[in-house]
């Protein structure tokens, strides 16, 4: 039987109070893992649109607070998918496609609007940079874990650390808009960062599944 530690993403906020206590609301509700991976894409779609609509509106940083938000519930979707799934025995057939595929949709769902919402040709090339290394992540960790069994969730820039870095954008974009400080491109950087992040994280798994093959093959 394959070891199902191996393919979950450690997270120390699984074991909370708060997330037991949301788990088994869901599953009296009668939510399945799939349908709350779908949630997750909804709120990636509010977030995105928040931050699609901030530089348009007189009341920006509400719109920010509401991406920002929006991401935040995208994680809660994506942890809560795993808890009813294997906490709460609703696995199924297509979990792992309902757990995979939405994730990605989601990246770019919040990952390029925030490159457009920073405003600039630089930040737009950076947001769709952001999701197709987002998908790159994704895509080495799978294929380690098809050729060893085990998936490689390092970072500094997987799938939280992204999610917590624009947040912070978001966040920071709604504070210098209360404050009426204009031409701070702090979108921009942020998603300098986030980019930064994913070319390390690329290598370090790549590393990490070259060391284990040679290992093998040598044992």
């Amino acid at each position: 039987m394959p070891d199902e530690s191996a393919s979950r993403r450690p997270l120390k906020s699984r074991t909370t109070a708060w997330a037991g206590f949301f788990s088994r609301a869901m599953l009296r509700m009668g939510l399945t893992p799939n349908t709350v991976s779908l949630l997750g894409i909804v709120c990636a779609a509010v977030a995105g649109g928040a931050a699609l609509m901030a530089p348009h509106s007189g009341h920006a940083w509400a719109f920010w607070l509401l991406a920002a938000a929006g991401i935040q519930l995208r994680l809660f979707c994506n942890m809560m998918d795993g808890l009813l799934a294997v906490e709460g025995g609703l696995k199924s057939a297509t979990g792992d496609l309902f757990n995979e595929i939405p994730d990605r949709i989601d990246d770019a769902f919040i990952l390029v609007p925030l490159g457009y919402a920073g405003g600039t040709d630089w930040s737009i090339a950076l947001g769709w940079a952001a999701m197709g290394g987002a998908v790159l992540t994704a895509y080495i960790r799978a294929l380690g874990a098809s050729l060893t069994g085990r998936h490689d969730f390092c970072g500094p820039m997987a799938k939280p650390h992204r999610m917590f870095a624009v947040t912070v954008g978001c966040l920071s974009m709604m504070t210098i808009d209360i404050m009426n400080v204009k031409a701070l491109p702090l979108m921009l950087w942020c998603l300098v960062i986030v980019n930064a992040g994913i070319v390390i994280t690329c290598w370090r798994r790549t590393a990490h599944l070259t060391a284990a093959l040679t290992q093998t093959k040598k044992s």
